[in-house]
C-alpha cells in the first residue's frame, strides 16, 4: 500500500491504494508507519517525501472498513502520530488531490506542504458527529490563526488550493503537472545541506511542540470516543451509507 522511491538523499513514499482514494485502514496506518521508521534510520535518507496515488491525497479514515473484519494492526493510527512526532529528518506533503480528515490534518505534523492547484482539502468532523484529531487542535490554530482553524474545523467545508496557502496550511500551490517536480527540487536543496543540520534544527523546532502535540492527541481521543456512536455519528454513518445527506436538524 506504500510505494517506495528513492532520488539521491530524497525518499518519495507513494500512498497507494488509489481505487479506495487512498483511505486508511489499518494495513495502510501499519505500512506507512513503517515506511517512516525506515526513512528515520536509514543514513542514505536526508528528506522525505509523501504523497498519493490517483485523484486523491488521502480520504482519510476509511468509513467502508468501520465494522469490517480487519487483522489487528500493528502500529495503527496512534503508532503512524507516533512516528511523525518522532520523525527526525524534514518531512515534505505533496497533496495531488483530495485530502480528507487525516489526509488534511497531516499537514500539522508535517515540515512543508505543497498542493497540486486542483487540490482540495476538507475536515469532515463535525459532518461526521465527530471532533477534531490528529493533533490539530494545537498545529491548526498555530498554523491558520484562531478563527481560521475554528472554520476549518467545524465547517466541515472544503478548501481550495489557493485558500489553504492564504491561510497557512500549504507552504506553496503549484501546477498539477509540476507538482512532483517542484516538491523534489524542494527536497533536493534540503538534502544538499548536511543531515546533522537538518536534524537538529528539526529538533529544535519539535521540542517546544511534541508533548503538546501528545497532550492534545489524548484530549482529542477522548472526546473522539464519546461521540464515537453517538446519535449524530450514527446519523452520518448511515447517510454515508445511503448515499445522502446527514439529517442533523434535531441534534
Amino acid at each position: 500500500m506504500i510505494s517506495i522511491t528513492n532520488d539521491g538523499a530524497v525518499r518519495s513514499l507513494l500512498l497507494d491504494r488509489p481505487e479506495a482514494l487512498n483511505a486508511f485502514n489499518n494495513a495502510m496506518f501499519d505500512d506507512l508507519t513503517e515506511a517512516l521508521l525506515l526513512a528515520a534510520k536509514d543514513e542514505a535518507v536526508k528528506v522525505v517525501i509523501l504523497s498519493g496515488a490517483g485523484r486523491a491525497f488521502s480520504a482519510g479514515l476509511d468509513l467502508a472498513s468501520i465494522g469490517a473484519k480487519e487483522p489487528e494492526p500493528k502500529h495503527g493510527f496512534p503508532g503512524l502520530y507516533e512516528a511523525l512526532l518522532e520523525f527526525p529528518k524534514p518531512l515534505l506533503l505533496a497533496i495531488n488531490g483530495l485530502g480528507v480528515g487525516v489526509g488534511c490534518t497531516i499537514c500539522g505534523l508535517v515540515d512543508l506542504v505543497f498542493m497540486a492547484k486542483s487540490a482540495r482539502l476538507r475536515c469532515p468532523f463535525s459532518a461526521l458527529g465527530l471532533t477534531a484529531e490528529a493533533g490539530s487542535s494545537i498545529t491548526f490554530p498555530a498554523l491558520l490563526g484562531h478563527q481560521a482553524a475554528t472554520w476549518v474545523l467545524m465547517s466541515s467545508e472544503w478548501l481550495d488550493a489557493d485558500t489553504c496557502q492564504r491561510l497557512g496550511l500549504a507552504f506553496a500551490t503549484v501546477p498539477d503537472a509540476e507538482l512532483l517536480s517542484v516538491t523534489q527540487q524542494h527536497a533536493q536543496i534540503l538534502a544538499a545541506q548536511p543531515l546533522a543540520s537538518l536534524m537538529t534544527t528539526k529538533e529544535l523546532l519539535m521540542v517546544p511542540r511534541r508533548e503538546a502535540l501528545r497532550g492534545a492527541h489524548e484530549l482529542e481521543g477522548a472526546a473522539m470516543a464519546s461521540l464515537m456512536g453517538g446519535a449524530a455519528n450514527k446519523e452520518a454513518i448511515a447517510a454515508f451509507r445511503q448515499k445522502r445527506t446527514p439529517d442533523f436538524s434535531q441534534l
